[in-house]
């Protein structure tokens, strides 16, 4: 496993995050692994060299964190890992309960604490851009949350390049403290943030963790409609066909099989060698409902495209609309 800093800190995460949307509680989604199914995917991973770690406060309505936390304590030491939350969509009823206000990053990072067992977060990260609150009261917020000694480092999510640009000279403008990652989707069917989102990221020095690089599993394969794949997700995840399933998407596919059959390697590691490529790219967040899903990505990391491979990719793909910055 190769470790890098993530942007312009001195903190090394794995070229690999995996991400932990995939554990807690299959009565929030039914694709979801509880606690006990969750073990040997926190187990493989760390015996993979992974070393970064991403959840959030709403899946599973917190037992994610639960599960995170609990495996992570037994795999491994607290000053090995690197755990990433994020704070913005509601968590229970209330006019306060969602959003960036002041009032609800204080109470969701000491929640957040409490369900993953841990004296701090290295990375607390704003899921959404919150377009009801002042910035400067989520960004000053967030600077007190990490003054506190709750967090280490903060970052954001998917948002327009112009919001976070704002954000990222807020903080310079008032000494704050600035984000350090970014969280876009980035993948071979949804490649919108190569305009603006990731040329800022780079000239900003800001780690660029891209969630979904295999299309929440649509570019493994196997799904000509909605509802169709090997997987639970696969065939109840209703998310999916508002993001993909175009017939560009599917010529995308078609193109990953093709490089993969010729390598006699998985849709997977070509997908991911793909997004890997991309030198704006600090890790992927990769989730893993079957233990070869995570064997398959670790994979990935040895696997180099040739320039003839990556136009053959590249070329099916048609601009789409700007999806899930809200």
């Amino acid at each position: 496993m190769d470790y890098v800093r993530l942007g312009n800190t001195g903190l090394k995460v794995s070229r690999l995050c995996l991400g932990c949307m995939t554990y807690g509680s299959p009565a929030w989604r039914p694709w979801v692994l509880d606690e006990a199914a969750a073990e040997p995917f926190f187990k493989a991973a760390i015996e993979g060299g992974i070393n970064f770690f991403d959840t959030a406060d709403m899946y599973s309505n917190g037992v994610s964190e639960q599960v995170t936390g609990k495996w992570l304590r037994e795999f491994s030491r607290r000053s090995d890992t690197v755990i990433a939350t994020k704070v913005f969509f509601p968590h229970g009823p209330g006019p306060n309960a969602g959003g960036l206000s002041r009032k609800h990053i204080m109470e969701a990072v000491d929640r957040s604490l409490k369900n993953l067992g841990t004296d701090y977060i290295d990375l607390y990260q704003i899921h959404r851009f919150d377009p009801a609150t002042p910035i400067e009261e989520t960004l000053e917020a967030l600077h007190d949350v990490v003054k506190a000694g709750k967090a280490r480092y903060i970052g954001a999510s998917s948002m327009f390049a112009w919001q976070f640009a704002k954000m990222l000279a807020t903080s310079e403008q008032h000494g704050w403290t600035k984000f350090v990652s970014m969280q876009p989707q980035y993948n071979l069917v949804y490649r919108e943030e190569e305009r603006e989102m990731l040329p800022l990221c780079k000239d900003a020095g800001v780690g660029v963790i891209p969630w979904s690089p295999l299309a929440r599993g649509f570019l493994a394969g196997g799904r000509a409609k909605p509802g169709e794949g090997n997987t639970e997700r696969a065939r109840t995840d209703e998310f999916s066909p508002r993001l993909y399933y175009r017939d560009a998407d599917h010529a995308v596919v078609d193109a990953v099989e093709a490089i993969a059959k010729a390598r006699g390697v998985s849709n997977t590691q070509v997908a991911l060698a793909w997004v890997l490529r991309n030198d704006a790219i600090t890790a992927p967040i990769v989730g893993a409902s079957k233990l070869h899903h995570l064997s398959e990505a670790l994979a990935a990391l040895d696997l180099e495209l040739t320039d003839d491979e990556v136009k053959a990719l590249e070329k099916p793909y048609q601009p789409k609309p700007v999806l899930d910055h809200s």
